[in-house]
This record gives structure tokens, sequence and C-alpha cells, in this order.
């Protein structure tokens, strides 16, 4: 299967590259240009994450819970979560 890590709109790429490094400054990761290869997972998914939190500040799940005991039991649960900016 082919590679889908690629930018669709050329012109985003620059955009991308500044939004990557303004997550990175907030974390702590020292990035350089080009090249990050010598960064550890744990730095390299901070600047993920942190990428993740600035573009989706808030998430809301919704289940339902069945309560195996009792037959026909539910209960709707809403948990929310919002990223500190």
């Amino acid at each position: 299967m082919a590679s889908s890590n690629k930018t669709l709109v050329p012109e985003a790429k620059e955009a991308m590259n500044r939004f990557k490094m303004e997550a990175a400054n907030e974390v702590g990761v020292n990035l350089k240009q080009g090249y990050n290869g010598d960064l550890t997972s744990k730095q390299a998914g901070s600047v993920g994450g942190q990428m993740v939190n600035m573009m989706c500040p808030e998430q809301q799940w919704k289940f339902t819970r069945k309560n195996r005991n009792l037959v026909g039991h539910k209960k709707d649960i809403t948990f929310s979560m919002q990223a500190g900016l």
C-alpha cells in the first residue's frame, strides 16, 4: 500500500511546517528544519499530540453503558474533555 503521508494541497506545506514548529515550541521540543531523526519517540509524540490538541480543542464522546446484571438496563453517559490551550 502506498504511503498516505502526503500534503494534498502543496501550498499548505509551509503552513503545516510553521504549525509543527509552533506546537514543538509549546511542548519544549527543539525542532530544526529538515530531518529530525534524533528525536525520541516521546518527543515526536508530544509534538503530534500538541498539534491534535490545537486542531481539536474540544472532543466529546457518547456511549451507552449496559448493566450486565439487569436485563434491559441502560444508562447514557457523556464524557467531555477540553484540552488546555
